[in-house]
C-alpha cells in the first residue's frame, strides 16, 4: 500500500502576509505611547517650575533693602474741595506816569460794585422812541487786516495794471514773489495795500504795492451784496530770457 502525503508551503501563509503591517501598526503605536509619556512629564515639570517661582522667597542681602517701615498712624482720609470761583479783575498792569498827568483829588472813581450795575441801555426797548438812533454807514466802514469779514465770494482781478520792474533790480537780474494783501471796496477798487509776504528785496515790494493802487477788482460778495473785504494775491518778478 503507497503511502501518501499532504504537500503545504513552508510556514505559515497568513502570517507571513500580514506581518509587516502589524509591525508597522506596533510600531507607531509604541512611538505614540512614548511621546505621550514624554509629553505628561514635560507639562507636570513646567507647572512645577511655574509653582516654585511663584512661591520663591525674596532674599534681603542689605538693610538699605529692607526700605522705610510702614506708619502706624491713621491718616485722616481727604475731602475734595472745590476751589471758590472767583472772577479776575479786568483792570490792566499799572504804570507810573509823571506828577503833571495825575488825577486831580476831588475826582471820585466808581468802585467795582457801582461798575458792575451800569449797564448798556437795551436798544429793542428804545427803538421808535428817539432815545437812541444808530447812525453807521456800511459804506464808510473798512475792516482791518486782521479783521474776519464773511464774504461767500473773494473779489477777482479784472485788470491787472502795468507792473515797473525796479531798474537796478533788473540789471542785476533780481527776481521774486510778493504777496500783496490789497483792501478792495464795494466798487472794485483798491482802498489799501500792505506786504503779505516779502520777497527779500525793498524795491520789488514797493513796485508790487505800487501796482495794487491801480489795479481793478470784482467785489466781494456776501449775501448777493458786495461787502469791503482784503484779498491775497501774488505777484512774479520774472526776467525774460
Amino acid at each position: 500500500m503507497a503511502a501518501c502525503s499532504l504537500w503545504s508551503p513552508y510556514g505559515a501563509y497568513e502570517l507571513k502576509a500580514k506581518y509587516q503591517r502589524n509591525f508597522l501598526y506596533g510600531t507607531g503605536l509604541t512611538l505614540g505611547l512614548v511621546v505621550l509619556i514624554l509629553l505628561i512629564s514635560w507639562i507636570a515639570s513646567m507647572e512645577d517650575d511655574i509653582e516654585a517661582d511663584a512661591t520663591a522667597a525674596v532674599v534681603i542681602k542689605t538693610v538699605a533693602e529692607l526700605g522705610p517701615p510702614p506708619s502706624i498712624a491713621r491718616k485722616p482720609p481727604q475731602v475734595k474741595v472745590e476751589a471758590p470761583k472767583t472772577v479776575a479783575p479786568k483792570v490792566g498792569i499799572p504804570k507810573p506816569v509823571a506828577d503833571d498827568e495825575v488825577m486831580d483829588e476831588d475826582v471820585v472813581l466808581a468802585t467795582r460794585d457801582e461798575l458792575a450795575e451800569i449797564v448798556a441801555p437795551d436798544i429793542a426797548s428804545v427803538a421808535g422812541e428817539g432815545g437812541i438812533e444808530i447812525d453807521i454807514s456800511d459804506d464808510d466802514y473798512l475792516p482791518a487786516p486782521d479783521e474776519f469779514v464773511p464774504v461767500e465770494i473773494y473779489p477777482e482781478m479784472i485788470y491787472q495794471a502795468p507792473l515797473e520792474y525796479p531798474r537796478l533790480a533788473k540789471q542785476a537780474g533780481i527776481t521774486g514773489v510778493v504777496w500783496v494783501q490789497a483792501l478792495v471796496d464795494k466798487d472794485g477798487n483798491v482802498r489799501d495795500a500792505r506786504i503779505g509776504k516779502s520777497s527779500g528785496t525793498v524795491s520789488l515790494d514797493e513796485a508790487a504795492l505800487k501796482q495794487a493802487k491801480d489795479c481793478k477788482f470784482k467785489p466781494g460778495i456776501q449775501n448777493g451784496r458786495p461787502v469791503n473785504c482784503w484779498v491775497t494775491y501774488k505777484v512774479d518778478f520774472v526776467l525774460d530770457e
